[in-house]
């Protein structure tokens, strides 16, 4: 089923970016996303599915931006963003640094140095971690390049790897 798709586009981001999944049998991550399943049940679309990391994922081609997923998702990491905007950030651990190493290899500790880095104050730490304003930021990357834990993504893989 197509749907027009109006711009400035919008698609879900799943606020995860599954570390603790790979670096772990069992996640300990309760922050994150648990791969049950309910977005990808909710989409009308096809758009959402969970990886075999066990992480769900948005296929952004598909995303109409209708909301489902984020209503499903029991641990609302789910969010819809501005599509032209190519910076996001995958966690959504609020633990303190050491916890938040322990849970995850690549979760956010809330060290401030993308809040330092960015000139238009589009990025800030809140309950540890990075928090990203979508309507101030000009998606220079900095943020994504000075992250230490790669938490901040260029959605292109052009500053950082893509997912």
């Amino acid at each position: 089923m197509a749907m027009k798709k109006k711009f400035p586009r919008r698609a879900a981001l799943v606020a995860c970016n599954g570390g603790c999944r790979k670096s772990k049998e069992e996640p300990t991550c309760s922050y994150g996303c648990t791969g049950c399943g309910k977005c990808a049940e909710a989409c009308r679309f096809g758009a959402v599915a969970v990886s075999a990391d066990g992480v769900a994922e948005v296929d952004e081609s598909r995303c109409v931006a209708c909301g489902a997923c984020v209503r499903a998702c029991p641990q609302q990491i789910i969010h819809l963003h501005d599509c032209a905007n190519w910076i996001a950030v995958k966690c959504s651990n609020r633990d303190r640094g050491a916890d938040a190493r322990k849970e995850c290899a690549v979760s956010c500790v809330g060290c401030g140095a993308c809040q330092r880095i960015c000139t238009a104050g589009a990025i800030r730490v809140l309950d540890n971690c990075a928090v990203l304003d979508e309507s101030l930021c000009l998606s220079c990357g900095m943020c994504a390049v000075k992250c230490p834990r790669k938490v901040i993504h260029d959605l292109r893989g052009i500053l950082t790897a893509k997912d």
